[in-house]
């Protein structure tokens, strides 16, 4: 009995060790690092200033006097500097007419250049690449822009490639999530480790809108041509080489409302040209999504005493509210003192760096007086909208970049990413700095010129005059 009791306890302990083991092993294989990412730099013939992009407007022999001065007060007004990049089919006047080639050679640049850079920095072979995952969103060939970069690099014929659509700026981060969630199902099917390629981008070349509707031309002033691309692993061996992991993730999606659905549409306009509709719903869409993401988001990555410190204050306010309207006091009230400010939560006792997507200028401010950010917190999507433009899911990657070449990125400091998109959805994730970065990456020849002196266009004086037109557009600013 002696040595069946001794067995057993001796199959139990080693039972007990191997769970354990196997717990250490599933949390090690659900590790996501972020081992590195290169941002598309155009050629510099395709530079788009804002007196090209005047010679642009001043071509479309469609556009009206009050379209015409719509368009050059938003591009005045954007917040967009003199070297962002377009397409090259609209640079030689092509934008009428512009051919599946013109789009197949704006990818064809960009994945020589940011795939081909990420690989080499990090030494990883395209035959090293067990998942790809890529996101352009308004261009969807045949055969598909994913099978096209497995061809260029000659990857494994056994690479898991997925291609994906229409999802609009949140894309990025829909991309990490799909390979931090391959990662998963390949570690349960055995897999031991997975390297993935992320590839992200938008196509400018053939959405070039051409038309007259006012809610439909905005995206010309705004989107510009870019792109990036990233290496996640759940490799423990390339854990010290990483420049970030992973901590959570969290999207949301509210297109069952119908105005939110149809907040950023692409579609034909009443001519049958094709572009992409934004509409006054959209600002109201954003704030919803943002709420219902953050709701999510905050008690997974702030600290249980904000979360306290916030949900008293949020109490007490409405505890007082409460008794003020039972006892009658409407009259007082209307006089006397006003009720306490809405209560803010505070993401700064949980965040260090605010990377958000440089949707626009308005876009930017909203995020920022939500979370109470400075204009220190806010720096590198502001200076990443006027180097680079909205350069629609790649975006995120020029902002951390900039934070990167800034040396603001410590080990052990937390970034959160925010980005928006069609839909419409609102997208975040938190990562942690595994060591310090210094990278300049893409920002290498300019970031000594910023933040710059001032963000005022430089063709103000020649195009200024646009700012005093009262009427249609005179209000709209980014």
């Amino acid at each position: 009995m002696e040595l069946l009791a001794l067995l057993t306890v001796l199959l139990l302990a080693h039972a007990a060790a191997y769970l354990a083991l196997q717990a250490v092993w599933r949390r090690r294989r659900a590790r996501c690092y972020l081992l590195d990412y290169a941002c598309h730099k155009p050629s510099d013939d395709r530079k788009v200033s804002t007196e090209t992009a005047g010679a642009v407007i001043e071509r479309n022999k469609r556009l009206g006097l009050s379209e015409y001065r719509f368009l050059l007060k938003v591009v005045v007004n954007s917040g967009i500097g003199e070297h962002t990049y377009g397409p090259r089919n609209v640079l030689e006047g092509r934008e009428e007419r512009p051919a599946h080639a013109d789009a197949l050679g704006e990818m064809d640049d960009f994945f020589a250049d940011a795939v081909a850079a990420v690989l080499a920095k990090t030494g990883v072979v395209p035959r090293d690449v067990d998942l790809l995952v890529l996101n352009v969103g308004s261009f969807s060939p045949a055969p598909s822009l994913a099978s096209r970069i497995v061809r260029r690099f000659g990857m494994r014929e056994d690479v898991a490639a997925y291609n994906l659509s229409g999802m609009g700026c949140s894309a990025g981060l829909i991309a990490v999530d799909v390979a931090r969630n391959v990662m998963l199902a390949r570690a349960r099917r055995g897999a031991a480790t997975t390297m993935a390629l992320l590839v992200t981008s938008e196509s400018c070349a053939p959405n070039w809108y051409v038309g007259t509707d006012k809610s439909m031309m905005l995206g010309n002033c705004l989107f510009r041509c870019g792109g990036a691309a990233a290496l996640l692993t759940n490799d423990p061996a390339f854990r010290s080489r990483a420049k970030m992991e992973l901590r959570c993730l969290v999207r949301a999606n509210i297109a069952a409302h119908d105005d939110a659905h149809a907040a950023a549409v692409h579609r034909e306009d009443a001519d049958g040209r094709l572009g992409v509709s934004l509409s006054k719903a959209l600002p109201k869409a954003a704030v919803r999504a943002f709420t219902d993401n953050l709701q999510r988001l905050a008690p997974r990555i702030l600290p249980a005493s904000e979360l306290a410190r916030f949900a008293s204050r949020l109490l007490l306010r409405k505890l007082g509210l409460y008794l003020l309207r039972r006892r009658n006091y409407k009259a007082a009230a209307a006089d006397g003192p006003a009720p306490p400010n809405k209560q803010v939560i505070d993401f700064k006792t949980g965040v260090d760096h605010f990377c958000l997507h440089p949707g626009g200028t308005a876009v930017i401010e909203a995020v920022r007086k939500s979370l109470g950010l400075t204009a220190h917190d806010v720096e590198p999507a502001r200076m990443t909208l006027h180097r680079w433009g909205n350069t629609s899911a790649s975006s995120l990657w020029y902002v951390l970049s900039y934070m990167e070449a800034k040396r603001r990125l410590r080990r052990g400091d937390r970034v959160l990413m925010v980005t928006f998109g069609s839909g419409f959805k609102c997208n975040s994730c938190y990562w942690e700095v595994s060591r310090d970065l210094d990278d300049a990456g893409a920002w290498e020849d300019c970031i000594h010129e910023y933040p710059p002196e001032t963000l005022v266009n430089p063709y103000m004086d020649k195009f200024g005059w646009v700012n005093d037109i009262q009427g249609q557009g005179g209000g709209f600013v980014f």
